[in-house]
């Protein structure tokens, strides 16, 4: 089945290929070279690109909004498809679910449901914002566990200022 000239050329297939990769890896190494880390570890830079400095340190400003202009513009309707991601866990007629009700939740006290089950953070969050106020919510909508340390709301938070404004003129309209 197998004679001598099959044999040989297998095995001239096989390091013809090995003396491929040998030399294809020798060409890319003499093109792409990594230099040593210098004696306080860092590697030479080939090039670098020139950075302005900002006055506080290169830091990004953390970008303020005007709130009440988004509140102004608000629209209710587009709140209320924005509410359908709320539902999962929250009602508006006043019973409890997974979460507390919503309706009234505009001006009510933060944690002030009675029967509900608040988790330690947001009854503690009560003594620094003592209402949800819209701009309290708006707040929170934006980025639940980062403004209520240890809430059990796994909810990512909503990005858009117009989307907030939405859902909040909405639950003011279900008071």
């Amino acid at each position: 089945m197998f004679n001598t000239m099959t044999v040989t050329k297998a095995a001239g297939a096989l390091i013809g290929s090995l003396l491929f990769l040998l030399l294809a890896n020798w060409a890319a190494g003499a093109l792409y070279t990594v230099s040593e880390p210098s004696h306080d570890g860092e590697a030479e830079q080939a090039y670098s690109i020139p950075v302005e400095e900002g006055g506080d340190g290169g830091e990004a400003a953390e970008e303020q909004i005007d709130f009440a202009t988004f509140m102004e513009a608000a629209d209710p309707a587009a709140g209320e498809k924005g509410f359908g991601k709320c539902k999962a866990c929250h009602k508006l007629d006043g019973s409890d679910g997974v979460g507390p009700h919503l309706n009234g939740v505009v001006g009510r006290d933060v944690a002030s449901i009675g029967g509900f089950a608040y988790s330690d953070g947001m009854v503690s969050h009560a003594g620094e914002a003592p209402q949800w106020t819209p701009e309290a919510l708006q707040e929170f909508l934006e980025n639940p566990k980062g403004v209520v340390k240890g809430t059990k709301m796994s909810f990512a938070g909503l990005k858009k200022p117009e989307d907030r404004a939405d859902l909040i003129a909405y639950l003011q309209a279900q008071q």
